[in-house]
């Protein structure tokens, strides 16, 4: 990883993209300091600090923190991400967006645009329904008389505004900077959340302990960490390669073709989408309900809420609670299964190898061939899911059993790691091209 970045800092096109890409990561962090008016922060702050749902830990990691502090950034790229969920969704369900997305670039730039105004549309939304929450609860400066609604307003509009600046920047890092725009904004968040996670576990695990328990405890927390991360990189790396034999052609008096080739079929096909489908369904209530200042009675509703809420998962004191965490398991497997099936196409990929001449060797083509990748499928996607559902399993325990309370955990290091080795990746095709153009110069 440090000799490739060495090699691109080299070539000044690149070295330009990544000083490019650093500013504006600057200007991130600095917005996501910045306090939106009309809201008071201290108030929030100490709201948050006391809220016991769990789901608000992970939103305040993916926003690098700009919750917490109801910063401009406050809604962060959380309206995009949905957005484009959403916008992938209705390309299976909706013949015309289907056929934009096989017109090419143009059509993937008319998706783009449909994707943006998407965005800001949820950006709003989400906007107006936490400032009545904030109004609710007493956050706004002014509750009663005009100036409440003039604060009303300039909160909604500067959530909805941070949204759509960040969405721009994105976009702008992709076009102007190392590519990957949008996930490189979601990885500087969370990994701006980590320092002062690792300080907790500090004081919660080696603080005030003696030379040879602190020892032990920050070599478990570190062992723990690393181990984690690199089975998220062979989760992520791992595939199944299929081979693929194309049949040779006559043209004129040449023969062509007869190239074998293969299908990569990668372990975890729907990346980290199944896990935060999973939390989103499950802790989008307790999140509503907490805004709302509902959940605390005792009540079946509010036992509910309690069992879906990760904060009392695996409490060895009430594990009635933890069939939650059985719910959201089952919940990363379905989900895993459902986004594979509509973004891989197996009759469809049997189709184009018949018509190129392909096939997979004993496999005969067409429905034969289908079949057989369905069925590779189905075993690769089940591992996939065990092993996203075990790296969201491990942080859940240690917060539960031990009270490792942090806001970055599986998810995260899924999301992290992912991104940095396709950026990588990027970077390296980009050198590619340079050296490429460089010899065909000379």
């Amino acid at each position: 990883m440090l000799e490739t970045l060495r090699n691109a800092l080299k070539i000044k096109d690149i070295r330009s993209r990544i000083l490019f890409t650093f500013f504006m990561l600057i200007i991130i962090r600095i917005g996501s300091q910045l306090p939106i008016p009309g809201v008071n922060s201290e108030l929030f702050a100490q709201w948050f600090a006391d809220l016991t749902a769990d789901g608000m830990g992970f939103f305040d990691a993916i926003t690098g923190g700009s919750f917490y502090n109801m910063s401009l950034f406050a809604l962060n790229i959380t309206p995009y991400i949905t957005s484009s969920i959403i916008m992938q969704l209705l390309t299976i369900a909706i013949p015309k967006l289907e056929e934009m997305q096989r017109d090419g670039e143009d059509g993937r730039k008319k998706i783009a645009e449909i994707t943006r105004y998407v965005t800001v549309a949820l950006a709003l939304i989400e906007a107006v329904a936490m400032t009545i929450g904030f109004y609710r609860g007493g956050y706004l400066e002014y509750s009663s008389g005009a100036k409440s609604v003039v604060a009303f307003i300039m909160v909604v509009f500067t959530l909805t505004a941070g949204s759509a600046v960040l969405m721009w920047i994105g976009e702008r890092i992709t076009e102007k900077g190392v590519g990957n725009g949008i996930s490189i904004v979601l990885v500087i968040n969370i990994i701006s959340r980590i320092p002062n996670d690792l300080g907790i576990l500090f004081e919660q695990f080696v603080s005030g302990k003696t030379i040879p328990k602190a020892i032990l405890a920050a070599v478990i927390v570190i062992a723990i960490i690393v181990g984690m991360v690199v089975f998220v990189v062979f989760l992520q790396d791992g595939e199944r390669r299929i081979p693929v034999q194309y049949s040779k052609k006559l043209q004129g008096r040449k023969q062509v073709g007869g190239q074998s080739t293969h299908i990569p079929l990668k372990v975890n096909t729907s990346g980290v989408i199944p896990v935060i489908f999973a939390q989103s369904l499950l802790q989008t209530p307790v999140i509503i309900a907490s805004l709302m200042g509902k959940g605390n009675g005792t009540g079946i509703g509010s036992k509910i809420l309690k069992g879906m809420s990760q904060s009392n998962w695996c409490n060895p004191n009430e594990m009635v609670y933890s069939i939650g965490l059985v719910v959201y398991i089952a919940l990363i497997i379905v989900f895993a299964y459902f986004y594979t099936s509509i973004t891989f196409n197996p009759l469809e990929i049997a189709n184009n190898m018949k018509k190129a001449g392909g096939f997979i060797p004993g496999i005969r083509p067409g429905k034969p061939t289908s079949d057989y990748l369905n069925r590779i499928l189905n075993y690769i996607v089940f591992i996939g899911a065990v092993g996203l559902a075990f790296i969201a399993f491990v942080p859940i325990f240690f917060n539960g059993v031990f009270g490792a309370d942090v806001s970055f955990g599986g998810t995260s290091i899924i999301i992290i790691v992912g991104v940095v080795i396709e950026t990588l990746k990027q970077i390296e095709s980009q050198m590619r091209v340079r050296y490429y153009k460089g010899f065909l110069s000379d």
